[in-house]
């Protein structure tokens, strides 16, 4: 496998096939969800299921011939929303919304061919990305407890403690399972976790002790197998108008959608690298700017699939953990979407409480990186906490990004310290100011 380099990265076929099923395992749920989001916006959800199945699949794919990195990629969580419910409104068609898709997908490969590309990685100081990586860490752990069932929100207060149950069992259950694989270094842990936990959570299903013996509440784990082939609907595939940079109700959200992935992606790329170790010589994520080139490349075919844009997943570090290292992880995370296009009953079978366990892990794992913080340097310390705890409160890794820029700036010029400012920095520091006003004030 010369054309990964495994040797070199130290690792194996058989190490980067299962933290490509894992990485798959733990981003599966888009398969389900993303439709479920856009058909909210009155969009068909067959349709949109295909489209996010043959965008995540294929673009996985690429993303690990190009960069040969652990990347998978999807449509965004966040991204969906805002495309569904904010540009796409009365007066514009989606062939419309997608155009401007491909159009901020252009402008981002265009790009990162440049300088540019390098410098934007130049300008996030080392404080930053320990921060953003442990942000994404506390990210995890929400959506892991949150698509559990574990954390609710409460009634008078945010958040409290769900409904003491057997799926509650079976997610604790999951949680010491693949906790204690970890601590005995067994390979694929997370993998087993998932399954083991699936697979009692199946047992109770079939015996029906779930709901009726010990929890009436308990959801059972239900295939419907003599309906679970169908063939893809094709209805967004190709559909798109290019003639959206022309609408000025566009041109907007064309910027915000660039600005917006291109945050997402660098964070990201820069937190599940230094958790991972997955560095050059000069301690930059390895490989950046063809990693940066196949997320944009992304970016604008997921518009020529008929679906929002699509980014590098988070949950990529689940593969990584598991000693992903190479592309040949994200090719086997792109291999397992592409069935789905024609089996989807079967994934959404898989239960959130067998998959919560392993974001929640991740949590564990991605604070790693803040030991090499300097807490006592407080003009790094402080931006790197904003960072960090504005991605799960904001729950946005954009608005990690954002904030944890700007305090870095405003910061160093309150101390009389601009001249450390280099100038992509600035550059950097302008682009965050721009992601913010669109957002909140142009839209």
């Amino acid at each position: 496998m010369g054309l990964f380099n495994l040797k070199e990265n130290k690792t194996t076929v058989k190490t980067e096939i299962i933290a490509g099923i894992t990485t798959f395992m733990t981003m599966a749920y888009i398969i389900i969800v993303n439709p479920a989001i856009l058909e909210g916006a009155g969009l068909e959800f067959t349709g949109i299921l295909f489209a996010t199945v043959l965008i995540s699949g294929v673009m996985s794919i690429v993303m690990g011939l190009i960069s040969n990195n652990p990347y998978a990629v999807a449509p965004g969580m966040g991204l969906n929303a805002y495309v569904a419910y904010t540009v796409y409104t009365g007066g514009i068609t989606w062939a419309e919304v997608m155009g401007a898709i491909i159009i901020a997908g252009a402008m981002l490969t265009i790009m990162s061919f440049t300088p540019v590309s390098s410098g934007l990685l130049k300008a996030i100081p080392k404080s930053l990305r320990f921060g953003l990586a442990a942000g994404i860490g506390i990210f995890l752990v929400i959506i892991g407890f949150s698509d559990s069932g574990i954390i609710v929100t409460g009634s008078a207060t945010i958040l409290e403690l769900g409904p003491v149950n057997l799926q509650f069992g079976l997610f604790m259950f999951g949680l010491i399972l693949t906790s204690f694989l970890m601590i005995k270094k067994v390979k694929g842990s997370f993998l087993i976790g998932i399954v083991g936990t699936a697979l009692l959570g199946g047992l109770f299903s079939i015996v029906g002790w779930g709901t009726t013996f010990i929890d009436s509440t308990f959801e059972p784990i239900v295939v419907d197998w003599a309906n679970i082939f169908a063939l893809p609907n094709t209805v967004y595939l190709f559909d798109f108008d290019l003639g959206a940079i022309l609408n000025p109700a566009l041109i907007i959200p064309i910027f915000t959608l660039a600005f917006t992935d291109l945050f997402d992606s660098i964070s990201t790329f820069l937190g599940v690298s230094e958790v991972g170790g997955l560095l050059d010589e000069e301690g930059n994520p390895k490989n950046f700017k063809r990693t940066l080139i196949a997320d944009s490349l992304t970016t604008m075919m997921s518009g020529f699939a008929g679906t929002s844009d699509a980014t590098t997943y988070i949950e990529s570090a689940a593969g990584v953990e598991q000693g992903g290292r190479t592309g040949l992880t994200a090719i086997v995370t792109g291999l397992c979407f592409l069935p789905f296009m024609f089996f989807s009953p079967l994934l959404s079978a898989i239960p959130g409480y067998s998959t919560g366990p392993i974001l929640v892990l991740l949590g564990v794992l991605m604070f790693r990186p803040l030991m090499s913080l300097d807490w006592s340097d407080y003009e790094e310390a402080i931006p790197a906490f904003v960072a960090m705890i504005m991605i799960p409160l904001a729950y946005s890794i954009t608005y990690g990004i954002i904030f944890g820029i700007l305090f870095y700036v405003l910061l160093k010029i309150f101390a009389k310290k601009a001249k450390e400012i280099n100038a992509w920095l600035w550059v950097t520091f302008a682009f965050a100011i721009l992601a913010f006003v669109a957002d909140n004030f142009l839209l």
